[in-house]
């Protein structure tokens, strides 16, 4: 997908300050068993069309406003995750501005999730 300037500026801009990991320190991060909170950040369509099996969908438009009542806990390590990595990061952001302090974007997002063997479901 072809993203415009502005969005690509806040993207850019939000990266420079977030935690991010790809598929494979996923899959190690998987294999070691360590405790996280999968979240799934598209849209609703994107959601039911498929998605990682242990995660949770809570969308980047309503993140924000339900966050707190979903993970009270903000120490709890978060790996978001959208279609590519870009939304994922903007989330990444203002979850860190709201005292989550391991808010991590996945970098490569459910095309990286799709193609690399963690189970999913619709």
């Amino acid at each position: 997908m072809k993203h415009n300037p502005g969005f690509l500026a806040l993207v850019n801009d939000a990266k420079s300050r977030v935690a991010e990991m790809n598929i494979d320190q996923y899959k190690e991060m998987l294999a070691a068993g360590e405790e996280h909170i999968l979240i799934d950040t598209r849209e609703e369509s994107e959601w039911a069309a498929g998605h990682a099996a242990n995660a949770i969908h809570l969308g980047k438009g309503i993140i924000e406003r339900d966050i707190e009542t979903r993970v009270p806990d903000k120490a709890a390590k978060l790996i978001l995750y959208c279609g590519g990595g870009f939304r994922s990061a903007l989330v990444a952001d203002n979850l860190t501005r709201m005292g989550y302090e391991s808010a991590i974007s996945l970098d490569g997002g459910w095309r990286a999730i799709s193609g690399s063997g963690i189970p999913l479901a619709k």
